[in-house]
């Protein structure tokens, strides 16, 4: 017993000065650092030959024999899950209630924003979908659409349920045993360091916002980043200064990729 407290008062000692929360009762997981090549592919056939540490692929598309490909190679795997909004093609789309869907995304036919301060409605669905994730063997978890506050969603969301509704998802996969990534939301990044274990970033050298995600690098946890528009050789001598990770994709995230 006496060495069973010691181990927990350790474990607790080293989360808290990663800054990473520590759970008591939260499985082992996957810990990425900082420097980790990665490669993102959401359509298309799956390529397994590129040369990267870290694929982030489509939990539904992907396979648990193609997770257990990348594994063989030693590489890691993260499911792509849309967590703030609706996609009316997947199999799951029949459980959102009418009441949680709000206005369409921008540009992305069948997508519609969530009233993510109904955790009682949505937590159960994406327990149901981060438990698939860990069932096929992956690493992590990529929720995808977690800025809602910041866009015209339908609903009076405020940055407080965001920050919310992040760091539950944080919970959420870290009880599963999975890493779990922050998507965008440069705006709360300072105060959700702590409860993810990378970023993933689109355009912020187009925007001029990398700066933003410096606390995840400080913390000794990744920044996969990628460009649509601008040249490698323009954004990745600014972002291999700031240790991040990048590459550059088309808009379809096919397996095109140009690596910095």
């Amino acid at each position: 017993m006496l060495k069973r407290l010691l181990f927990v008062i350790a474990a607790l000692v080293v989360a808290v000065s990663a800054g990473v929360p520590a759970k008591a009762g939260d499985p082992a997981r996957w810990r990425p650092t900082v420097g980790l090549s990665w490669q993102w592919q959401l359509s298309g056939k799956l390529d397994l030959t590129v040369p990267a540490n870290v694929y982030d692929v489509d939990a539904v598309d992907t396979s648990t024999a193609a997770v257990a490909a990348l594994h063989q190679a030693g590489r890691k795997a993260v499911c792509y899950v849309n967590a703030g909004a609706s996609e009316d093609w997947r199999p799951d789309a029949g459980k959102f209630p009418a009441a949680v869907l709000g206005a369409g995304l921008d540009g992305w036919t069948g997508e519609r924003w969530l009233d993510i301060r109904r955790w009682d409605v949505l937590q159960p669905i994406l327990a149901a979908r981060f438990a698939a994730c860990k069932q096929k063997g992956f690493d992590g978890v990529e929720p995808d659409n977690v800025d809602g506050y910041t866009n015209d969603t339908g609903f009076p969301l405020t940055a407080a349920d965001q920050l919310t509704f992040n760091r539950r998802l944080a919970d959420l996969a870290h009880g599963l045993g999975l890493a779990v990534g922050l998507k965008n939301d440069l705006e709360q990044v300072a105060a959700l360091v702590p409860a993810f274990d990378f970023a993933v970033n689109e355009e912020c050298a187009a925007y001029a916002e990398c700066g933003a995600l410096k606390p995840f690098i400080a913390a000794g946890k990744p920044v996969f980043h990628a460009e649509y528009d601008v040249s490698t050789t323009t954004f990745c001598p600014v972002t291999k200064k700031l240790g991040f990770s990048s590459i550059r994709k088309r808009m379809s995230l096919n397996a095109w990729r140009q690596a910095c």
